[in-house]
């Protein structure tokens, strides 16, 4: 009882935390000096822009070149750093750089925010997340260096280099590339190999997971040693990219694909998979794509990427374990095993706790947006799911979205970031098991 309640009031200082970051992002985005033209920008618009940039989803009411200022950019940017590593581990990292001691209530608040194993060597990972998202950042801007800067200048392209590396390495999708075209992401890009390549790398090893990243730099290319999480996260991963990206070729070679090379094929599909892993970046028009197309990205975003991650979505494993229930169930076998091993069953309960959590507030929000304006069905689970799962890709529609319906989707994106099950566990009353049990009886399910 005692860990319940511990996790409980660990769940609320993220949430209340997060809450006072969007504030605080959104006062300054409404103020003068945060928009190009200096003007007030209204509260709804900047607090959305806040939400979703802590939040690392990506969705847009303005577009983030035209409209925001330098200033404005920068707090967008540090925002979404903010929310990719989560603040709590950035405070822990700022006590470490100071030498003061972070006590076992410190370590218990970042065990709860980077979803670790076990509390101990906490404090050592803290330092690995982050040397390890500088090192990456770092090195995904010097390479999209090579292409922004001979196309918009030296200190314009330094910048560009350092903003797109940031945001796909947190999973964000922001952009600056209104500089062409107005909300056009990185559709300008589709057949660049360096661009297309190091922004999926930064999506994948910023959606593997912390964890991920710590058991890989321990046992390095070992998979046998790997943890069981770790070799989850890895296979699916793989599974989802290759088979996403073939299904995306299947449904698009005559249609989004018709009239491109092999290699502008190969990279837009492969891009196409590796984007709805909550990344929000674009290299092909979303409305534009075939009814399956736009149901296989639904389901990619719906899944996400790595627990305790920059990702959002039901998370990788969640999903695995879902499937592997129902496979157990189907075959009459004990237990839900993989790789050798048996998953707990609290592991199986709170999978389909997470799912069923995600699926109604995603229908809520969607009735909700159906209700108050006539909208493509498919368009509005498509910006309801992709908030949820804090994705950031739109078919367009946010931008079209009365204010009611963009409150809903700043709700999805906040529940999405610190997770539907924590949401719930925030408003949660604490359970008091009673001694005596209520009889059992059986009904028919399915």
């Amino acid at each position: 009882m005692k860990k319940m309640k511990k996790n409980r009031s660990d769940t609320r200082k993220l949430a209340q935390g997060f809450g006072l970051i969007i504030l605080l992002g959104a006062f300054l985005l409404t103020l003068p000096i945060s928009s190009r033209d200096g003007s007030w920008t209204p509260f709804l618009s900047a607090i959305f822009t806040s939400t979703s940039a802590t939040c690392v989803t990506g969705l847009v009411v303005v577009d983030t070149y035209r409209h925001w200022s330098l200033f404005g950019q920068l707090v967008i940017l540090a925002l979404i750093q903010i929310g990719g590593l989560g603040f709590i581990t950035i405070g822990a990292y700022i006590n470490i750089l100071l030498k003061k001691k972070i006590g076992l209530r410190g370590r218990n608040a970042i065990h709860e925010s980077v979803s670790t194993l076990e509390l101990a060597g906490v404090v050592r990972l803290v330092k690995k997340i982050i040397q390890g998202t500088l090192l990456f950042e770092l090195a995904g801007a010097l390479l999209l260096m090579i292409r922004f800067i001979p196309e918009f200048g030296v200190a314009r392209g330094i910048y560009f280099g350092i903003f797109h590396s940031i945001s796909a390495f947190c999973n964000a999708g922001f952009d600056l590339m209104g500089i062409r075209e107005s909300y056009s992401s990185l559709v300008a890009y589709e057949g660049d190999a360096l661009v297309n390549l190091t922004i999926m790398a930064l999506i994948l090893i910023g959606g593997a997971g912390f964890l991920v990243w710590d058991d890989f730099a321990r046992n390095g290319f070992r998979f046998r040693k790997y943890l069981l999480h770790t070799k989850i996260v890895l296979t699916a991963s793989a599974i989802l990219v290759f088979g996403g990206a073939l299904l995306f070729g299947i449904f698009e070679n005559n249609g989004l694909f018709a009239g491109m090379t092999v290699k502008e094929k190969v990279l837009g599909a492969v891009f196409a998979s590796v984007t709805p892993r909550t990344a929000g970046f674009n290299t092909i028009d979303l409305a534009g794509m075939s009814g399956a197309s736009k149901l296989l990205n639904m389901l990619l975003m719906f899944i996400g990427g790595g627990s305790g991650s920059t990702a959002g979505g039901i998370k990788i494993t969640t999903a695995v374990v879902m499937v592997l229930s129902a496979w157990a169930t189907i075959r009459r076998t004990p237990g839900v095993n993989i790789f050798g091993r048996r998953l707990e069953e609290d592991a199986v309960r709170r999978a389909s706790a997470i799912v069923m959590c995600n699926t109604l507030l995603i229908l809520f929000a969607s009735m909700l947006l159906l209700a108050l304006q006539p909208l493509k069905f498919t368009d509005v689970f498509t910006e309801t799911i992709s908030a949820m799962s804090t994705v950031g890709l739109s078919t367009g529609l946010t931008r079209e979205l009365v204010p009611l319906s963009r409150v809903a989707l700043i709700m999805l994106m906040y529940c999405g970031r610190l997770g539907s099950l924590s949401f719930a566990l925030v408003f949660a009353q604490r359970s008091i098991v009673p001694p005596v049990q209520q009889p059992v009886e059986k009904i028919v399910v399915g």
